[in-house]
């Protein structure tokens, strides 16, 4: 049995969508839709399925879409299919108002339209490594740069990046956030090229994020303390390092045992790292990739009734925070309170 899909918006993660589904045995990609026929007719021609211009054309054609548009035209996209009770995969992030993006939600609610958001971090393999760990997360901090890649120019680098390890810290919380805070510039876009944000959340875990879209190198690393672990994810080589407590109590007692001068005579004699025990993170070499596994996820919520891995509400929260985060950096005071010189703008101003 295979479930008959549509794929609206052709741009680079539209085209990565329709070739996942294309490779999928148990998915059939009936259509691919974008307000440039010319570019929907292409893709449609690489992945042997129709294309068309206008979303609601394909609304009795399938059983489910996946919506990868700019992010403005995500929920109005989204909309005539949830209205008809068809399931919808939107891209991150899940939308640009967060009132609209709730509406949504309520609607799909009463036709029983399956919702869920494409931040595929989730299925990165270092994600899933993770699962088996009780997190109970105290400090997180994450950096995710990258050069300027020209794309997704309508938002910021919060909506475009950072909201990915925003998703991601929520999860690992599992608590509320209580305060945000953030600074920002932007130096070749409208919006903000370069973030810094912090949030303290109510069970006292905080999360420090770091994102840009303006550096000379690719990283995407989280790291994570908890009473029991220290987590380092590298979700670009998708590979990790644990440290666990448990694990490690021998040392920790000898080193408390010991004054300062027998430590120092430790340093002398042995290194640090030998005498710590670190695990790697052992993601499955079997393991499709994350957009595959998505997919199979968004799969199995249409044809079995499983709850989406990454419902609405998660997307839906994640630009929540990131709204907060974006007005954060609008009210910072660059010179204080003296000048009033506040925004992320910092450039273009005297």
């Amino acid at each position: 049995m295979s479930f008959n899909v549509a794929v609206i918006g052709v741009g680079r993660m539209g085209r990565h969508h329709a070739r996942t589904l294309a490779n999928k045995p148990d998915a059939n990609l009936v259509a691919v839709v974008d307000a440039n026929l010319d570019a929907a007719e292409e893709v449609a021609a690489q992945r042997d399925c129709k294309a068309f211009a206008n979303p609601t054309d394909v609304v009795d054609l399938v059983d489910a879409v996946i919506v990868a548009t700019p992010t403005i035209a995500h929920l109005d996209c989204a909309r005539p299919f949830v209205e008809a009770g068809k399931h919808v995969l939107i891209e991150k992030p899940f939308c640009e108002d967060p009132k609209q993006g709730q509406e949504l939600i309520d609607l799909a609610k009463k036709t029983g339209s399956v919702l869920q958001v494409g931040h595929t971090e989730r299925f990165n393999p270092a994600s899933v490594a993770l699962r088996k760990y009780n997190i109970q997360p105290k400090f997180i901090e994450a950096h995710r740069i990258s050069p300027y890649t020209f794309r997704s120019a309508d938002v910021g680098v919060v909506l475009d990046m950072m909201i990915h390890d925003i998703d991601l810290v929520l999860g690992y919380a599992q608590s509320e956030v209580v305060e945000v805070d953030g600074i920002g510039v932007n130096v070749i876009a409208q919006t903000e090229d370069i973030c810094n944000a912090r949030l303290r959340f109510e069970s006292g875990c905080v999360a420090n994020i770091t994102a840009s879209r303006l550096a000379i190198k690719t990283e995407r690393k989280m790291r994570i303390f908890s009473e029991e672990h220290y987590l380092s994810i590298d979700y670009g080589k998708q590979c990790g390092l644990v440290v666990e407590k448990a694990k490690n109590l021998d040392l920790i007692q000898m080193a408390r045992d010991m004054d300062v001068d027998d430590i120092a005579q430790l340093a002398q004699e042995c290194d640090y790292k030998d005498l710590l025990t670190v695990e790697e993170l052992h993601p499955d070499e079997n393991m499709a990739d994350p957009l595959t596994l998505q997919a199979e996820d968004f799969r199995q919520c249409v044809e079995e009734g499983k709850a989406p891995y990454c419902s609405a509400e998660n997307g839906l929260q994640a630009v929540i925070v990131a709204q907060k985060i974006v007005e954060a950096i609008d009210q910072h005071a660059w010179d204080g309170t003296a000048t009033g010189r506040a925004g992320f703008d910092i450039l273009s101003k005297e």
